[in-house]
């Protein structure tokens, strides 16, 4: 029976995970994901693509999500209060992948912080908070509807994806890789940075689906999630690893030129959606409620 095998959500965009046994799911996410983020002078994302010692930042919002307190890599922390514009704090523009949208910028002393312990290619590092996510940021208008909105994730308010596949994956790796056992090695989970690990499927069975209830929840299945780079970074380490599971989704796993892994999700919701939509537990079972045909993939 498939079910939710665990639940990942990653306060600040691109920095370390919490895997909490339960999460609220709001409109636009799991509740205190990617609501934070770090940009440039020119307000555009910085996230593992650009640096993978990101990754080993550790962020822990409170309770409430009004404070986060972060601890680097040298083991120093940082703690800042959730700013937002109504509340006086500076108002920024910022992008993540050329969509500009409104947050609110954390103070100079936040950014001094951080610029002391990143590299210093980047120069100005700011820290920006999402701290009106109902309104900030759509999502792509071919795939939802114009008042549902993401949070500073890459386009999409979850991602979901299952350990069947990653098993078939790492098999297709070690196959490819019969002669070194170093880069057969099996790549966990962590390397794809999903919300949603569903169990008990069969490999590759997400590909069709279109819509799906997760305990007592229901999404839209809307798009696969192209991969990048940051697979191939060992999240706990923070090193880039090679080539894999990038070589191994490009033989076995693309849609035209995407590299798949993964599905994106929308939550179902009202008209006039609470903020809270509900919430999922580590178990829960998941059921496939609409089912479309899978895209044709590009064979080796």
């Amino acid at each position: 029976m498939p079910h939710l095998a665990s639940l990942h959500l990653y306060p600040v965009k691109s920095m370390y995970r919490l895997s909490p046994s339960s999460a609220r799911v709001q409109p636009w996410g799991l509740a205190g994901d990617r609501r934070w983020m770090l940009v440039d002078a020119g307000g555009t994302a910085l996230t593992q693509r650009d640096e993978p010692s990101i990754g080993q930042f550790r962020p822990v919002p409170s309770a409430d999500g009004s404070v986060l307190t972060l601890t680097a890599p040298d083991g120093s922390t940082h703690t800042v209060e959730a700013p937002a514009v109504a509340a006086g704090a500076p108002a920024a523009e910022v992008a993540v992948f050329g969509t500009r949208f409104g947050a609110a910028e954390a103070g100079k002393e936040t950014s001094a912080w951080l610029a002391e312990r990143l590299p210093a290619k980047f120069g100005e590092v700011r820290l920006v908070h999402l701290d009106r996510p109902a309104e900030s940021r759509p999502i792509d208008p071919r795939y939802a509807g114009p008042a549902e909105t993401v949070s500073m994730a890459d386009g999409y308010p979850l991602l979901l994806t299952t350990t069947a596949s990653l098993a078939e994956l790492n098999a297709r790796i070690a196959e490819d890789h019969p002669d070194d056992p170093r880069k057969a090695a099996a790549l966990p989970m962590e390397r794809f940075r999903p919300n949603l690990v569903v169990a008990g499927t069969e490999p590759w069975a997400e590909d069709g689906w279109r819509r799906v209830r997760v305990g007592g929840l229901e999404f839209r299945v809307v798009k696969p999630c192209g991969r990048c780079v940051v697979t191939t970074t060992d999240q706990e380490t923070g090193e880039r690893r090679g080539p894999e599971p990038l070589r191994a989704l490009g033989r076995h796993h693309r849609f035209g030129q995407k590299l798949v892994f993964g599905q994106n999700l929308v939550p179902v919701r009202p008209a006039r959606a609470p903020e809270v939509l509900g919430t999922l537990t580590v178990g829960d079972g998941v059921e496939v409620l609409e089912h479309g045909p899978a895209p044709e993939r590009n064979r080796p």
